[in-house]
């Protein structure tokens, strides 16, 4: 198993702010948050970061587990002369945001876990995933992820970016894709939920089939210090289904923390 390299867009906001680190879902990019990051740069310092093969990010050539994809992220900050953040992150973003607060708690000092999980489906289905994208590309995954990504009425509501996402998909290297669906496969630290003390916001979409609202139980109950709220008519990527709602979530939480701690 190796550490990928994981690229960070650049930051937006005011220089001196503190770091918020927005974090992807699989077969998504940084272009995800396009409607959130400017609403949290009027207080914040803002930046993003891709998966191994997608948006900004190289490719990945050998397997990596989801705590290893922590660790490329947390690389990636200090290598940038950050040492903490306020961290958000979408599904795998997510669960990567779980293992950075358990690998890096130093480096986090709230974190937001959206329309993910703790473990997420069967280690079976991510696995059948990876060998239909080696065979096939991640073109074979654009109507069935239309399907779970979007709540009835988001592509309707953010037909531009919601296209975007989707031809993001179809870009995303196969290979590194694939190993993401073998991080995910082995992905299941709620055993060790327990662990995490700084404060956690767990975040699900309503509609959500791939993190539903049991999801988002789990990390708020098994954290030492969490919270829970829902978007409303959002399935699994609300920043592009409900960009406002989710700011307001974040803003909110964050500025709690930051206010309270500062």
């Amino acid at each position: 198993m190796t550490v990928p390299t994981i690229t960070l867009t650049a930051a937006i906001g005011p220089a001196e702010a503190p770091l918020v680190l927005l974090g992807p879902s699989l077969g998504t990019s940084s272009i995800l948050w396009e409607k959130v990051a400017p609403t949290l740069a009027t207080r914040y310092r803002v930046r993003a970061w891709d998966l191994p093969g997608h948006g900004g990010s190289p490719a990945a050539s050998a397997p990596f587990s989801v705590g290893e994809l922590a660790d490329g992220v947390a690389a990636a900050v200090r290598a940038d002369g950050d040492d903490t953040v306020l961290y958000a992150g979408v599904s795998l973003g997510g669960a990567a945001g779980l293992e950075l607060a358990l690998r890096h708690p130093s480096l986090v000092s709230a974190a937001t876990i959206i329309a993910s999980g703790a473990q997420l489906g069967s280690p079976e289905s991510w696995l059948e995933r990876a060998a239909l994208v080696r065979r096939q590309s991640t073109s074979a995954l654009i109507s069935a992820s239309a399907g779970r990504w979007f709540a009835p009425g988001s592509i309707e509501r953010e037909p531009e970016l919601t296209g975007r996402l989707l031809h993001a998909l179809q870009g995303a290297d196969d290979e590194s894709y694939a190993l993401c669906c073998e991080a995910l496969a082995g992905l299941d630290v709620r055993n060790r939920l327990r662990e995490i003390g700084m404060p956690v916001l767990a975040l699900w979409g309503e509609h959500d089939q791939v993190a539903p609202e049991a999801k988002a139980v789990e990390i708020a109950a098994g954290v030492q210090h969490g919270a829970i709220a829902c978007i409303p008519d959002a399935a699994h990527l609300p920043p592009a289904e409900q960009p406002a709602a989710t700011a307001d979530a974040l803003w909110r939480f964050f500025n709690t923390f930051t206010e309270v701690h500062a």
